[in-house]
């Protein structure tokens, strides 16, 4: 049984509960079924996550950013530790799964922080990606 949502928690709290990947409306968790399946509505107040076609394309910008940025961390971290002599083969094993797996692995993350954008800042606010 859904419940009906609360007052709005203020940015900063949907923030956490989507960096926690949780219902931007409610707070409420198991958002997946499996590590790459969304449910198509919060369990706990009923919120549709799906609002429109292409709304995932919100989360798949903020995948990339937040891969690409451990990247970028990644490969200025081995160059200041290893300059002049840079071991390629060494920083290719380490970057070369950060591009390949990254995506994956922050995936079901991608989609709740793009929910709390969404629902935190662009619907408060009257403003649509």
């Amino acid at each position: 049984m859904t419940q009906p949502p609360r007052a709005f928690p203020g940015p900063g709290r949907i923030f956490w509960w989507g960096l926690r990947k949780r219902c931007p409306r409610c707070g409420s968790g198991h958002l997946f079924r499996r590590w790459l399946t969304l449910v198509d509505d919060c369990p706990g107040c009923g919120l549709h996550f799906e609002r429109e076609e292409g709304y995932w394309g919100g989360a798949l910008a903020v995948n990339i950013a937040i891969v690409m940025a451990i990247f970028v961390v990644t490969f200025v971290a081995i160059m200041v530790a290893t300059v002049p002599e840079v071991p390629v083969g060494l920083s290719l094993v380490i970057l070369v799964p950060i591009m390949a797996l990254g995506p994956l692995v922050f995936y079901p993350w991608s989609k709740t922080l793009w929910m709390a954008v969404d629902y935190g800042v662009l619907q408060r606010t009257g403003g649509r990606a």
